[in-house]
C-alpha cells in the first residue's frame, strides 16, 4: 500500500508540474504571438493632434522627428472610418492612406499581401484622373488593398471594383451628401490577425486626402523605435519635441488591457493548476506518515543502537524530497515535450473570430520551468516536515515495550 501511495505521489507531482509547464507555455505563447502580430501590424509610437484636427505642414515635422534618438523610421498616415461595399454586400472598416515606401518601414501589413501586389500604391502608379465627389466621372479607378477576411465577406478578388463611401461628405443645398468613390482591388493581404484582416484597407495617401476632402493633411505620424519596451519614454521625448498640441501614444498603452488580462490569467493559472502539486504533496505527507507508523519498531531499534534523531529525520526528509525530485523531473520532461508538440504541429485550433488567431501557440520558457521546479520541490519538502519530526520523536522504550 505504501509503495502504491508513493507511486501515486510521484504521478501527482509529475502531472502538476507538466500541467503548469503546458499552461504557462500557452499563456506565454499567446502573449508573444499577439505582441509579434501587433508590432508587425502597427507602429511602436503614434503622434497625433490633441484636438484631432489633422497635422498640417507634416513633411518638415516628419523629417525632423525621424532624426530623433532611438527612432528607426517614421511614416505619415491618414485614418478614417468608411463603408466598403460591393453589390449588396457591405462592410465597415478603417481606410488607411499611406506612402508605401514609408509605411513598409514601420509596419509589415503591406508585406503580407498574398494575392495581387501592393506596388500599385507606389507614387509611380498615380492615376491621371482626380478623385472628386460622387457626381464626377472616374476614368481610372485607383487601387485599394483589402484584408483577406474583408475581401471574402465582400466577395471581392483582385481586379474587382468596390465602392468606398466616406462619412466626410459634402454640404449641399439638400444637406450633407456622403462621398463615394469606386476603387479597384489591387491586392489582398493576410496578416493572420483577425482584426486587421477583417476591418482594414489601404489606399494611397493622396487618394485618401482627396476622398476625405482634407487637402495636404495627415492624421498621424507613426514611428518605429529600436527598443519596443522603451516606447513610452521615447514617445514622451517625441511629444515634447513636436511642440504644443501634440500627443503620443505607444503600443503598450493601446493594448494595455489585453496584456493586463494575459498577466492576470497567468497568475490565476499558476494558482489553480498549482493545487495539483499541493494534492500531490498531501499524498507525500500521507505516504510518509504511514511509513513512520509501519517502521516504528525498526526506528526504535535503530535509535536504541545509537542512531541520532537527526539521522532518522533526514531519512524521511530525503525520501519525501526524492519523490518530489523524481516527479518534478518527469513532469518537466513531459510538459516541455507536450509544449513542443503542440507548438510545432499546431495541435489545438481556435476560432479566429474570437481569439484573433487560428491556433493555440505554445512557447515554453526555461525560466518558467525553473520556477515550477522550485515550487514543486519546496512543497514536497514542506510535506516531509511533520512525518520526519514525528519519526525523530519516537521513544525506543515505548515502541519496544510490547515487542
Amino acid at each position: 500500500m505504501i509503495s502504491v501511495i508513493t507511486a501515486i505521489s510521484i504521478i501527482g507531482v509529475a502531472a502538476g508540474v507538466a500541467s503548469l509547464i503546458v499552461a504557462l507555455a500557452i499563456n506565454n505563447g499567446f502573449r508573444q504571438d499577439l505582441q509579434e502580430r501587433l508590432l508587425g501590424s502597427t507602429a511602436h509610437i503614434n503622434l497625433m493632434r490633441v484636438e484631432n484636427d489633422g497635422i498640417r505642414d507634416w513633411r518638415p515635422l516628419l523629417d525632423r522627428l525621424a532624426k530623433e534618438p532611438h527612432v528607426k523610421a517614421a511614416a505619415p498616415a491618414l485614418f478614417e472610418q468608411v463603408l466598403i461595399s460591393r453589390g449588396a454586400r457591405a462592410r465597415g472598416g478603417i481606410l488607411k492612406g499611406v506612402l508605401p515606401d514609408y509605411e513598409k518601414k514601420v509596419s509589415e501589413l503591406l508585406q503580407t499581401v498574398k494575392f495581387g501586389s501592393a506596388e500599385e500604391l507606389e507614387p509611380a502608379h498615380e492615376p491621371t484622373s482626380q478623385i472628386t465627389d460622387h457626381k464626377s466621372q472616374i476614368t481610372e479607378m485607383p487601387p485599394i488593398i483589402l484584408g483577406k477576411d474583408m475581401a471574402d465577406e465582400l466577395g471581392a478578388t483582385v481586379g474587382s471594383a468596390v465602392l468606398v463611401t466616406s462619412p466626410q461628405g459634402e454640404l449641399t443645398p439638400f444637406g450633407l451628401v456622403p462621398k463615394y468613390v469606386r476603387f479597384r482591388v489591387a491586392g489582398i493581404f493576410k496578416s493572420g490577425f483577425y482584426d486587421y484582416d477583417t476591418g482594414w484597407a489601404f489606399i494611397r495617401l493622396a487618394d485618401a486626402q482627396r476622398l476625405f476632402g482634407l487637402g495636404d493633411v495627415i492624421s498621424v505620424i507613426e514611428f518605429k523605435v529600436d527598443d519596443i519596451y522603451q516606447a513610452g519614454v521615447i514617445g514622451k521625448v517625441i511629444e515634447r519635441d513636436a511642440g504644443r498640441g501634440f500627443m503620443a501614444t505607444n503600443w503598450m498603452e493601446q493594448n494595455r488591457q489585453l496584456f493586463h488580462a494575459l498577466k492576470l490569467e497567468r497568475v490565476v493559472t499558476f494558482i489553480t493548476i498549482g493545487l495539483i502539486v499541493l494534492v500531490a504533496a498531501l499524498n507525500i505527507l500521507i505516504s510518509l506518515i504511514m511509513m513512520v507508523m509501519e517502521k516504528t519498531r525498526d526506528i526504535a531499534v535503530l535509535m536504541s543502537l545509537g542512531t541520532r534523531r537527526a539521522q532518522v529525520r533526514n531519512v524521511f526528509i530525503f525520501q519525501g524530497v526524492l519523490i518530489g525530485v523524481v516527479g518534478t523531473a518527469i513532469g518537466l520532461l513531459l510538459g516541455y515535450l507536450l509544449s513542443w508538440m503542440g507548438g510545432h504541429y499546431r495541435l489545438v485550433t481556435l476560432s479566429p473570430e474570437v481569439y484573433s488567431i487560428d491556433y493555440v501557440p505554445f512557447a515554453a520558457r526555461a525560466l518558467d520551468g525553473l520556477v515550477v521546479a522550485m515550487v514543486a520541490l519546496a512543497v514536497s519538502f514542506v510535506a516531509t516536515i511533520y512525518p520526519s519530526w514525528s519519526a525523530s520523536r519516537i521513544l525506543p522504550a515505548e515502541a519496544l515495550r510490547y515487542e
